[in-house]
């Protein structure tokens, strides 16, 4: 690969790092560029997800006393997240890559619809969820503690667990729809949740690039390691720096920049 390739490569690793740590989708900025390099599908998102997660670990960093303060309280979301998104890298590497093409514009139109409706939603499962408990003491009583900790919810672990099979199968986008179900089903803006979508993010592609490099080991599964290289190098500084940028945005902005970036992922997924 040309110095200038790699060179790109960095620009948009750490362009990606910054959007990763704020909303999510920076890969939707790596991957086109390692595709236009004339890297096959399946080969470019493996080599873009062991890169881009160096972006989650800068920001992680950048959030780590929230996340601290969260406590074992997301110990059953990182469980959740870390099965189903290795479930969803193997199956990258057994399904055929046009694959791709259809699912991904249908869960990024999913994704900008929580986003857009959080609010509606939000309203509709605390409702719901009201109704259930005045007919049945249980669920009362579950309903509390999932207000005490709404990141042990059923709901919200299954609809993650859902968004984290596609993280693990493409990568690209899956911050928007971590931000759109935790927003919903947990009711708090989205600058409050950028945290956990974060650290989501890292369990995710960590247990993706697992997958990936146990399958390069084993079965020769090809990654492209100088592209990985410069998109690692200019992902964990975008992302660190990002992650304190965000925590200044207000929710307002926040979701304005989330629309406009899945916006944009469409339109390059349906062209």
């Amino acid at each position: 690969m040309d110095p200038l390739s790699l060179l790109v490569l960095l620009i948009m690793g750490t362009l990606a790092g910054a959007i990763n740590a704020a909303v999510g989708s920076g890969s939707l900025l790596t991957l086109p560029v390692l595709l236009a390099l004339g890297i096959p599908p399946g080969t470019a998102v493996r080599t873009n997800t062991i890169g881009i997660l160096f972006s989650t670990i800068g920001s992680v960093t950048g959030y780590r006393r929230e996340i601290a303060a969260e406590g074992r309280a997301l110990v059953p979301l990182i469980v959740t997240t870390a099965v189903l998104a290795a479930t969803g890298s193997v199956l990258l590497l057994l399904s055929p890559s046009d694959a791709l093409d259809v699912v991904v514009p249908v869960l990024i139109v999913v994704a900008l619809l929580m986003v857009v409706f959080q609010k509606r939603v939000t309203r509709a499962i605390s409702a719901r969820r009201e109704r259930r408990a005045a007919a049945d003491p249980a669920v009362a009583r579950a309903a509390t503690a999932a207000e005490q900790s709404p990141y042990r919810s059923p709901a919200l672990l299954a609809a993650m667990g859902g968004a984290s099979v596609y993280g693990g199968y493409f990568t690209a986008a899956q911050g928007i729809l971590y931000l759109g179900v935790l927003g919903a089903f947990t009711g708090k803006p989205m600058g409050k949740v950028n945290h956990v979508k974060n650290l989501a993010s890292l369990v995710v592609n960590g247990a993706a690039a697992a997958v990936y490099l146990v399958a390069n080991v084993v079965l020769g599964v090809e990654i492209v390691w100088i592209a990985t290289a410069a998109i690692a190098v200019g992902a964990l500084l975008g992302g660190y720096f990002g992650a304190h940028l965000a925590k200044k945005l207000p929710e307002g902005v926040l979701r304005g920049i989330i629309v406009v970036v899945a916006v944009v992922a469409l339109v390059r997924q349906v062209l």
